[in-house]
This record gives structure tokens, sequence and C-alpha cells, in this order.
């Protein structure tokens, strides 16, 4: 078994000397927005050292004939690669460059090397085909146009779901940053090409690198260094004590780097810290090492923030006053965790002698609580608060920048950039209004309420948050959530012919389908209401559980016998304002009530022009001039002999020749021939141009 092992950069990976394929029996493609974002994320950060390489692990591949390889581990990489590069490639407008990103992705194909053309990267059959349509020739528009029906597998609607993530991400970089986003991600990322002839001696490889060895954690280096520069007297004592203080958080190596990393951040209000291992060194523990005053590093630093970042992992389990723990319970409703670094210095200069002896952080029943027993037999003094009011104002300012910041969809370098803010000025005594990193903006507050206005572009939890957000503002207190709470759908996902809803116009029904007037907080899972049709049967649904008519906006139902597009209007109204109330966005400061405002009134406002991923309708386009109503489109299908009409009305809709009118240029399309995608089909009859490329215009309008 030949095994070879080489480092390359993607620009030499994503070349002709590779055909990479997806073998059947591999899983699908499972990597989901926050792993891609994640991705995209450190790459960004990273990028701010344009010299400095960045490794993203290795491929482990069979070859399979010239140039051919069948890929053994690394495949979620390589998918998600190709969606970054692919939406790069949309966003470009340099001619050269968007040629120069097209060959990472498709390979041009070479007559006298005897290369064909083809993609790159094949995937496993049942998706091979939808990846190679809509990321790898291009066709974004078409792929943001599909809704959840439309995807035949889970990976396909991840591989759609991460597209758009990725592309509002990087729409909002300028050109420079972008250029130099993509210099960084084909130059300096790279990878270990692991090679073999052998499909059992792949496996074995695989095996080996994630199996064998347990790899030092960024505690294991840092406790090393500590120790060492210690009196030999004090090392024996503070080996055990670093070992007490750090031993409950765990010894996931990925959560001791984000608490590393954010102690960091702590200390030196640097946003980025690329290389762990090096900057906390130089940043943090160096100052001590001259001082020789490591133990203080100890004593006065890692123990009370590691106590600060348990308390946050566990609020409820702490013995804080309950109004804290309720903020703390909300900064944990959200998917990430960049408000972390603010938090953890509010609770450690709020609480006196956090980490100190005999201090009591945590209830006697409390997991991992290495605080419970001193060995003294005494009862240990509980936390004590020099200024509750002002933790108070800090939470309650950091809960609100991290939901607006959320709804605009701020990268994890943006987030980050406004922590080491706040904490540089709260280090600096400067007051709440004073600090910038709490500071929101009436373009900020505009974006975020047309976010909230327009089609959800969030995720579950983040749709879950924003309703118990607004029924905790409606209900004037904490409510008590039970284990399970979804956010789901009043209209059925799928309508059955014979439903009610099927009765409502399909453009009606495509309006209300992701936007928050049409869900609602409740134990039931949408599993169980696939089966039902009509608003009764789902409503009943939605409130059988009491714990689920705890939330008002949800025990609301109870009293609506039937479900109109007024009624849904009426809960968006309302869910959008209680949540500007929540978070004191509803009026900018021209006292203008922002939560009466519609989608386009709150953009033309905002002097934000990056383009995002929402669907696009016929309306918008209609609006932009783009279209004209009572243009011609066609579909010709020379191969089967048919050629379909469709002609724009002046409310949004294409009309074909039998009369019926749709709402999309998706389902006009699937309407007379099964595709789905529309906007690669259609043609304008004027100018031959595809819709697509009239939507890409539309959309690239927004810079």
């Amino acid at each position: 078994m030949a095994i070879s092992a080489t480092e390359k950069p993607l620009s030499r990976v994503f070349m002709s000397d590779y055909r990479f394929t997806i073998p059947s029996f591999q899983r699908a493609y499972t990597w989901q927005a926050e792993n891609i974002l994640q991705l995209v994320c450190d790459l960004q950060d990273a990028s701010a050292s344009a010299n400095t390489p960045y490794f993203l692990g290795s491929l482990i591949l069979v070859r399979n004939g010239d140039c051919k390889y069948q890929v053994i581990d690394g495949q979620q990489r390589l998918i998600s690669l190709s969606i970054i590069i692919a939406v790069l490639r949309e966003l470009e407008t340099d001619p050269v460059l968007l040629e120069e990103l097209d060959e990472l992705i498709l390979e041009p194909g070479n007559k006298l090397r005897g290369i064909t053309a083809e993609p790159r990267l094949r995937l496993r059959d049942r998706d091979a085909e939808f990846f190679r349509s809509y990321v790898q020739e291009g066709d974004l528009e078409g792929l943001f146009d599909l809704r959840e029906g439309d995807f035949e597998t889970r990976a396909q609607y991840n591989i759609s779901t991460n597209a758009r993530q990725v592309f509002d991400e990087l729409a909002k970089l300028d050109d420079d940053d972008r250029h130099r986003f993509a210099s960084y991600l084909v130059n300096q990322v790279t990878l270990v090409i692991v090679t073999t002839d052998d499909l059992a001696g792949a496996h074995r490889i695989f095996d080996v690198m994630n199996m064998r060895g347990v790899p030092l954690t960024a505690s294991d280096v840092f406790k090393a260094k500590v120790v060492a520069a210690m009196s030999p007297a004090a090392r024996n004592v503070y080996a055990a004590r670093w070992d007490d203080i750090m031993d409950p958080i765990g010894d996931d190596s990925q959560t001791l780097k984000e608490f590393f990393t954010d102690l960091h951040l702590i200390v030196s209000h640097k946003a980025v810290c690329t290389q762990l291992l090096e900057e906390f060194r130089a940043d943090v523990l160096m100052p001590y090492v001259r001082e020789q005053n490591v133990i203080s590093f100890v004593d006065e630093l890692l123990a009370p923030y590691a106590m600060a970042w348990r308390i946050l992992d566990h609020p409820t389990d702490s013995l804080l006053p309950a109004a804290i723990v309720r903020q703390l319970v909300l900064l944990n409703d959200y998917p990430t965790g960049d408000w972390k670094p603010v938090a953890m210095w509010a609770l450690v200069h709020s609480i006196g002698n956090l980490a100190g002896a005999g201090v009591k952080v945590f209830t006697d029943n409390a997991r991992n609580d290495a605080t419970k027993s001193d060995g003294t037999g005494k009862d240990r003094e509980p936390l004590r608060l020099h200024d509750e009011t002002r933790l108070r104002a800090i939470l309650s300012a950091l809960e609100r920048v991290t939901g607006v910041d959320a709804l605009n969809r701020q990268s994890s370098l943006a987030r980050r950039t406004r922590a080491a803010s706040a904490v540089r000025y709260l280090d600096r005594g400067y007051t709440m209004p004073q600090n910038r990193g709490f500071l929101i903006t009436d373009d900020e507050r505009r974006s975020a309420l047309a976010h909230l206005r327009g089609e959800l572009q969030t995720n579950a939890r983040m749709n879950r948050l924003l309703l118990i957000r607004a029924n905790e503002q409606l209900a004037g207190i904490r409510i008590t959530r039970p284990r399970s709470l979804n956010a789901v759908p009043i209209i059925p996902k799928h309508v059955a012919k014979d439903s009610p809803f099927a009765a409502w116009p399909e453009s009606v029904r495509d309006f209300w389908t992701d936007r928050i007037g049409n869900l609602v907080l409740t134990q039931a899972h949408e599993d169980q209401l696939k089966s039902l049709q009509t608003f009764e049967e789902r409503r009943d649904r939605m409130l059988l559980s009491a714990s689920s008519r705890r939330f008002p906006l949800t025990d609301r139902l109870g009293s609506i016998a039937e479900c109109t597009p007024e009624t849904l209007r009426g809960r968006q109204d309302e869910t959008i304002r209680l949540i500007a109330e929540f978070w004191n966005i509803r009026y900018d400061e021209g006292n203008t009530d922002l939560s009466v405002l519609d989608e386009q009134q709150l953009a033309r406002g905002s002097s934000s022009r990056t383009p995002n991923a929402k669907r696009v309708t016929i309306a918008q386009v209609l609006e932009s001039g783009l279209l004209i109503a009572g243009e011609t489109l066609v579909w010709e299908r020379p191969r089967k002999g048919e050629r379909w009409v469709a002609t724009v009305t002046d409310d949004g809709r294409l009309r074909l020749e039998d009369g019926n009118e749709y709402s999309s240029p998706t389902a006009a399309a699937r309407a007379v021939g099964g595709a789905s995608a529309g906007l690669s089909v259609w043609k304008r009859t004027s100018d031959g141009c595809k819709l697509s490329e009239i939507w890409k215009t539309y959309r690239m309008q927004k810079r």
C-alpha cells in the first residue's frame, strides 16, 4: 500500500491534478449554517494576517485512475469550500477574477492534455446534479428561489441554506476586503493531501489519524508555562490549584480554546486571536512572567474568570439574584457565544471575591460544583454584588446589542469587535451611555426591523428566541419554559388540495410562509402538525399543553375561530412591536415609530446597501423597473418539442396561456414541466435575458 502526504494550498487542490468524487457509501452533506459560518468567520479573522497560513486539516483520498480520487475523509470541507468560492464568484464583477474563481470549481478542460470539462468535485449521485446545476455552474439565483418543498434530500436543503448564509456574510464586505479574503482563501488556506491506492488502507489511515493519541489542550500548554515560571516550592500546589480551577469547565479542547480566547479578548481588548497559543502567551501571560508574579495570574485572573464562565454555562444553578439569572438565561438563548467576554467581565467586576475560599457560588444540588465544601464544616457566604444595578444595566445592554446583531446577521468578527470595544470602555470607567460597544445606530435599528418584518432569514433557534422575547414583553414577566418549546407555523408547510388554506391565493400563502406573524410558540413539534390541514386542528394541537398556554401570544389563538391573512397581519404587527420594545429599538433619534413601517420603507431609510440572499419576488422586480407588466417570457424545450409562454401581470404574477397565474417563476415552471429551476428556464422574449440574470441585477442594486 503506497501512501503519500503533501501539504498544499487550495490553489493547488482545486486544479486539474485532482478530480474528487464522493463515494455512494459516504454520508450526505451534513454541515449546518453555524458550521460554515464559523469557517467563514475564522477565515475572515485569519486573513487579517495575510502571510499566516491557515491549516484546514487533511483529505484522505483513494486514487482511482489518472487525477481521479475518491474522498474518504474531507467531503464536508470540500463541499463547503466550493460553496464559499461559488458565492465569491457570484459577488465578483471583475471579469478576470470571476474567471479565476470559476476555474477553481469547474475544470475548463484541455484537449491537448486530454482533460474533459467538468466540475472538480462530484457529490453522491442523489445530490450531484443539484450541486452541479445550482452551485458549481453558478445558478445561485435559482437556488435562492427554492422553497423547502423543492429539496429532494436533506443535503440539498443544507447546501441551499449554507449558500444563503455565506452570501449574506460575504456580501457585507467591500470589494477590497472581499478580494483580500479570496486571495487568502486560495493562497494561505492549506490541506494535507493523504493518498493511497487501497480503499481498506485509506480507512485504516482514517482510523489512525482520528482515533489515536490525545493532543494537548490550550489549558495543558498554558499550565505548563505558568507552573514552570513558579518557584519549586509553589509548583505542586499551583499545579493542583490549576486543575481544581479548570477541571469543572471540562476537557473538551474546543470549549477550552473558546474560554482562553475570550480571556485573551478581555485582557488585550483585541477582537481577533488567530494563533491562540502564541498570542495568549505574549499578550496575557508574559506580563506576569516578567514581573515574576504568575501566582497572581492564577489567583486573580484565571480563577475568577473560570468561575464566571461556569456561571454563564449554568446560571440557574447559581446563587445570583433572580433578575440577574433571568438576564443570563436570555443571553444563553443565542446560538453564538460572542457576548461571553463582556458578561464574564461584568460578573468578575460585580461579585466580591468570586473565586475566593469560602465563597458559595452554586446551589447545593448544582452540577459540577467544586465549591460546595471546603472541609471546614462551616456555611459558605453567599455571593455579594458590589453594584447590582450596574450589573443589570450591562447585561441588559449586552443582550440588546446581541439581539440586534443577530437579526442583522453580523459576522463573528463584527460581534467580537463590539465585545472588545465594550470591555475596553468598561475598563476605562466609561458610563453606559458613553460606551460605544453598546451603541445601536438608527441604521442598525432600521435594518433589524426590516429583517424582522420581511421573510425571516433566521434558524429555528433564533425564531424561538424572537417569540420568547415578544411573549415575555407582553406578559411583563419571565415565563417558565417547558423542556420542549418550538416555533411552528400556523399555515402548513405543505398545503393539501382539500385544506381550507388551499383557497387562499398562492401569492398570499407564499407571502406569509416565512414571516414571524405565521409562527407560534408551543410544546407541539412540527412533526405532530404535519398531517393537520385545518386551522382548528392545528390551533387545538398547539394549545393542547397547559405549558404552551403560558405564552400569551399562543394562548390568544384560542379566541380565534378562523385564520385569515388579516389575522396573520395583526399577529405580525404586534409581535414586531413587542420585540422592538423589548430591545428599545422601536423609535429612531427623530422619534419615528419604526415598528409600523413596512420592509421597503425601512430599507429606504437606511444607508446600508448590502445585498442579501432573501428571495426576490416578481413584484419587487416590477417595482424596480427591471421587468414591465405585460412583458412575455418563454421557456423553449426543443428536444421535447415544447414552448411555454408566460405574461407578467400588473400584480406581480406570471399568467400562462391557459389563464392560470403563479406567484413565482418556479411555480409556473413546475406547473408546465415539473422543473424547479424556474429562474433559469424562463427568458424574456424581447432580449433573450434569463430571469436569473434579471434577478441578480436587482439583488446587486442594493450595493
